[in-house]
């Protein structure tokens, strides 16, 4: 495979379709960074590449990867940070990833990362790479969290009984980096008395591989470990056989000498009462019994203090009558925090913006502009952008670090265990749970999060459902109106308590539909069964504030606000435009709305209501202000200065509690967000999928809110 000698412009790393890495210099070194989830690998990478990094996806597939630079000893390392995986057995898109890099991307050598506290559950990860290339080195992380644990790690036995080089770190603190480093350095290098381990499987598989081997030991020219690839033969990896034809340059399965071989190798088998169905389930087991025979005399532990801990915690978290509670406590707590926390924040940069606004009005008037051209950069485009950055920007800022500080404890995967059982109820993945958290902060950010779900029936249920749990952009909407409406019933010290409960409850039910819907899809167009996968509940750690605060402010408040302002530029034009331009005596936003009226009033809500939304699919932070434009004819987007004025004004334009609860139905459950739209369509690569998780929810809020506006009507509670 070839190698690529230079960086594209701007500096950006990338890959070809054959997952070669661009090189900076043919000296440069590729070392793949592997290990199972939770194991503080990514810690490690960002410690050894510090800002020198570049993310993007593998070609041809929806799963992320991290590349970076490290240089030692006068070289440059390419460190390529694989996705967590359990196994190198293919079952999933990450799983194929990792084994595909380290079998057929050239590295120079694989560090394979370990957590110090469950060192064998993770050596079923380390025996595999072994299988497949000698140049393996085993990093043994989080050496201080052993220690606390009271777990000690005889590095040099299990250096030992592996017969590749091990080296304790603890990444948080920079420890053992260095020593990992200089074996990476010299990791072709023979050394003395270490030969590396070889997975010894029971007599029927030894025989089928001894029968295999052979045959295609000189047709693979020293590129492969024969004996691995015939093992993968025997086993019918298919996952593996495109990978491998494309890596040979012919598909040696279709070889008549290998055909021959493998035939009498699985009549060997099957003779043994091993046939395809149940030998990969014989092989795991050959690589459990060694991982266990590898632990031997390497591990122990003192007074027993393994996540005791943890176990008392995950009691209460987990617990079939104290999860879900919990868990809608916290949500509520997460809400509160948000909804108090950004109200002051939002109304200063408003201020900050709208200061800026005046500064372009008196910029526009000196150089004597016409009035059109000033209307539809600043009071359109402009005004629109500074409303979607002011409300957006501080929710988003405090709700994304709560969920990393969640994320960064070890919450979430609880709460992917707590509600595993309803999603597998609704034949849909319990990872779905995580995707589904994440749009709470923003529906795009949920669907590019459905990546995590390994069958793609699974996540495409979760991505179709994705938009029932309303983002931030329409908390503002929800709250506005709860408050208004319903909380204010209350004095003002509880108006924020009532307004958290009820928008639990308007987010409980966006939650309840996530399942309904989810079970609609999976007995019909998404027809299947809930597949099997493994969660992991990993141990509880304290988070790091300061990375949580940059991750989550980097790596998902920007990146959404970024895709939400590309969007609401041009939404801003229009929306000028169609509030001043008059057709007769009335703007053509008037017209639009009075056609959409009859149709809306079915519904509970009104033509400028239905308009609002529908001129927010941009971004849905503005549908309050177009709302307001309209009621009050003012040509561009404006915001009350408190709610008692809002409310009023709706009032007088005809709001009732029945418009007020249909308005907040609709704006739970009505279309994505074209941000979110842009994203399905980038991760589904399918228009006709994009289209459906447009229509699905539109239809769902549409029929919710006739069917709740006329029952009210016949029982004449309006």
């Amino acid at each position: 495979m070839s190698v690529s000698s230079k960086f594209k412009s701007k500096g950006l790393f990338s890959m070809d379709s054959s997952l070669s890495i661009l090189k900076e210099n043919p000296s440069d070194r590729i070392i793949a960074l592997a290990g199972n989830p939770n194991v503080g690998k990514s810690t490690v990478f960002n410690e050894l590449t510090g800002m020198n990094q570049h993310t993007g996806n593998w070609p041809g597939k929806t799963v992320s990867t991290a590349q970076g630079n490290h240089h030692f000893d006068g070289l440059n390392y390419i460190i390529v940070d694989l996705p967590g995986t359990y196994s190198l057995i293919a079952h999933s898109a990450e799983e194929e990833v990792a084994r595909d890099f380290i079998c057929f991307g050239n590295a120079d050598g694989v560090v394979v990362v370990c957590d110090a506290t469950c060192i064998e559950r993770n050596l079923n990860l380390v025996l595999q790479t072994i299988e497949i290339t000698q140049n393996v080195i085993v990093c043994v992380n989080l050496m201080d969290e052993a220690k606390r644990k009271k777990i000690t790690v005889n590095i040099n036995q299990l250096e030992k009984n592996l017969g590749v080089p091990v080296v304790s770190t603890s990444a948080r603190s920079g420890k053992g980096l260095k020593e990992l480093m200089q074996n990476v350095s010299s990791i072709h290098i023979p050394k003395e008395k270490l030969t590396p381990i070889t997975v010894k499987y029971i007599k029927p598989i030894e025989d089928a591989i001894e029968i295999v081997e052979p045959a295609i030991l000189d047709k693979l020219n020293g590129k492969l470990s024969s004996r691995w690839v015939a093992l993968k033969l025997i086993d019918s990896d298919d996952t593996l056989k495109k990978s491998l034809s494309d890596f040979l340059g012919f598909d040696i399965s279709l070889d008549d000498d290998v055909m021959v071989a493998v035939e009498k190798a699985h009549v060997l088998l099957k003779e043994n009462n091993i046939d395809l169905e149940n030998i990969k389930d014989k092989i795991v087991s050959c690589l459990i019994l060694t991982a266990q025979g590898v632990c031997e005399e390497v591990v122990t532990c003192e007074h027993c203090k393994i996540n005791t801990h943890d176990r008392k915690l995950d009691k209460i978290l987990t617990s079939k009558w104290t999860g879900i509670p919990i868990m809608i406590v916290l949500l509520c707590i997460v809400f509160w925090i948000t909804i108090t926390g950004a109200n002051y924040p939002s109304q200063l940069i408003a201020s900050g913006l709208f200061w800026i606004q005046d500064r372009l009005t008196d910029f526009f008037i000196w150089l004597g502009t016409p009035p059109w051209l000033h209307g539809i950069l600043v009071l359109g485009i402009y005004r629109v952008l500074a409303w979607v950055v002011a409300v957006m920007l501080p929710p988003m800022a405090i709700f994304f670090p709560l969920f990393t500080l969640l994320e960064d404890f070890g919450y979430l995967p609880r709460v992917a265990f707590n509600l595993d059982h309803y999603f597998k109820k609704a034949n849909a993945c319990g990872k779905q749970a995580l995707t589904m958290c994440m749009g709470f902060g923003c529906n795009a950010a949920g669907v590019v999060g459905c990546r995590i779900i390994d069958s793609p029936r699974e996540r495409l249920i979760a991505i179709l459902t994705n938009n029932f749990v309303p983002c931030n952009g329409r908390f503002p909407t929800l709250i506005a109106i709860i408050t208004m409406f319903f909380a204010g019933v209350v004095a003002s010290p509880f108006q924020s308590f009532l307004s958290t409960i009820l928008l639990t409850g308007v987010i409980l039910l966006g939650i309840f539909l996530t399942f309904v819907i989810s079970r609609l899809l999976s007995v019909t167009v998404l027809k299947g069964v809930p597949s099997s996968f493994t969660l992991e509940l990993p141990p509880y750690r304290k988070p790091q504030l300061g990375k949580v605060i940059v991750r989550s402010i980097f790596d998902r408040t920007l990146f959404v606000l970024g895709r939400a302002v590309v969007v609401a530029a041009p939404a801003g034009m229009i929306i000028w435009i169609m509030a001043n331009v008059t057709i007769g005596d009335l703007s053509l936003l008037a017209h639009c709305s009075g056609f959409l009226d009859p149709f809306a009033r079915l519904l509970g809500l009104d033509g400028v209501i239905l308009l609002a939304f529908i001129l927010g699919f941009p971004a849905n932070e503005i549908v309050v202000p177009i709302i307001i434009m309209a009621y009050m004819s003012t040509g561009s987007i404006i915001e009350l200065d408190n709610l008692n004025l809002l409310k009023t004004l709706l009032l007088d334009n005809g709001w009732t509690w029945v418009t007020a609860v249909s308005t907040m139905l609709f704006c739970l459950i009505h279309w994505p967000c074209s941000t979110t739209c842009i994203t399905t369509k980038k991760e589904t690569q399918s228009l006709k999928w994009t289209f459906l998780s447009f229509l699905l929810p539109t239809v769902i809020g549409l029929t919710v809110c006739f069917i709740f506006t006329s029952v009210v009507r016949v029982l004449g509670l309006v």
